[in-house]
């Protein structure tokens, strides 16, 4: 790739980071322009059929040429003197990607690869390729196993919820980002991968290895359980989950449960505008699902939309330390407004949207904060969380012994004469 091609998508990601704002109602969504501007008044020369813009400026009101001279200077001296040539510049450019969106130092602001983009992507569309296991990224120093999927390769070799991956392909993971040691735990189907796994009350970790599979993840599980009571998990916020979600409600509530249980732990979170879709199940149209603020401090409101299938069941949700993002929206607004009970621990605490942006010519995509936001009631949880009504932990001697306190803790609030 020719420095002047690379100079020019460099570029282009700094303009992309600089104007994006547009928000189209999803956690997850592709970038817009400012009202009433295109796209040629932010080509550069070379750039997309751009010929005679000038420079873009930086917000400071720095021009981008100038503020790059040092960037490129150092761009000539790899290329000139690093001593093992020829140097990758795919790998250079996207290593230069990376470091500006870690620079901005927000956790969820980030480049992915090509291949990255595909498999972030691959849990809101419907399906991935991999071993089959519900993992924590979020907490502790190795990916854990929180639950593997049924029928899975990971449930085959007897993976176990809170087996921690400490290697894998005999390379040692500590230290390793959470989210990196997954992708490595990913890969196409047919393919073995080696895990080396601490499990606890173990003197050592062991190996399994493991012939990866395609996986299609179920975004709705749902089913009655004793007592007559109704039981919805949610597994993540994605393309489907409205209409799984209207599915299943749909049957359950045939069956005239005592209440209802929506199981919001692990789940990650997923598109907003799924969200409020899921919270419109739950709480009556009209009322506020939930408060957008962006870095202007311009304000959006949703409103819970009509039609809702189990406005007035009662309801409990359970929650823990891994319950983020749109579930974390979903769950304040049913606190907020009383609407239910939720049981179990801390949420993660991420009260901020990202857009994921697509770079030009496959190379990519970047992730940025544009905008964070508050429940109905204007609480801001980011890095704080949800705390819930009754609180309720989950040991990993629990797991062990398929015992669920936090389902058990539900199902007694709702069983229980109040």
């Amino acid at each position: 790739m020719q420095p002047k091609v690379l100079r020019n998508i460099l570029i282009f990601v700094v303009v992309v980071v600089i104007i994006t704002g547009a928000f189209s109602g999803g956690m997850i969504v592709g970038w817009a322009l400012p009202k009433g501007q295109n796209l040629s008044s932010f080509l550069v020369p070379g750039l997309l059929g751009g010929t005679s813009t000038p420079p873009p400026i930086s917000q400071k009101g720095q021009n981008v040429d100038t503020l790059f001279k040092a960037f490129w200077e150092a761009w000539d001296i790899v290329h000139q003197q690093y001593i093992d040539q020829p140097v990758d510049d795919v790998k250079l450019m996207r290593g230069a990607i990376a470091g500006m969106m870690n620079s901005l130092g927000d956790k969820h602001s980030s480049y992915m690869d090509p291949d990255q983009f595909s498999q972030a992507n691959a849990p809101l569309l419907g399906g991935y390729e991999g071993i089959g296991a519900w993992v924590d990224t979020t907490t502790g120093d190795f990916l854990t196993i929180t639950k593997p999927m049924p029928g899975s390769p990971a449930e085959k070799v007897g993976l176990q919820a809170g087996d921690k991956i400490v290697g894998v392909d005999g390379q040692d993971m500590t230290g390793i980002d959470s989210s990196l040691v997954l992708r490595k735990v990913l890969g196409p189907a047919g393919t073995t991968v080696k895990l080396s796994v601490f499990r606890k009350g173990q003197d050592k970790p062991f190996d399994v290895e493991i012939v990866r599979a395609k996986i299609v993840l179920p975004s709705t599980e749902s089913k009655m359980l004793d007592k007559n009571v109704a039981y919805v998990r949610l597994n993540t916020f994605g393309n489907t989950t409205t209409d799984d979600l209207r599915k299943a409600l749909t049957e359950l509530m045939a069956k005239k449960p005592a209440g209802l249980v929506l199981d919001l732990r692990d789940n990650g979170g997923g598109y907003l505008v799924t969200a409020i879709d899921v919270i419109s199940e739950f709480i009556h149209s009209g009322k506020v699902a939930m408060y957008e603020v962006k870095a202007n401090g311009t304000r959006g409101t949703f409103y819970a939309k009509s039609g809702g299938l189990a406005t007035d069941i009662p309801l409990v949700v359970l929650v823990n330390a891994n319950t983020a993002s749109a579930s974390e929206i979903t769950a304040g607004a049913i606190q907020d407004y009383g609407r239910g009970i939720l049981v179990g621990v801390t949420t993660y605490g991420k009260g901020s949207v990202q857009n994921w942006i697509p770079l030009v010519d496959n190379q990519g995509a970047v992730r940025v904060t544009i905008a964070r936001w508050l429940t109905p009631k204007e609480r801001q949880i980011d890095k704080v969380g949800l705390t819930p009504d009754v609180v309720v932990t989950m040991t990993a001697d629990d797991i062990t012994a398929n015992r669920d306190p936090q389902l058990d803790k539900a199902i007694e609030l709702l069983t229980t004469p109040q």
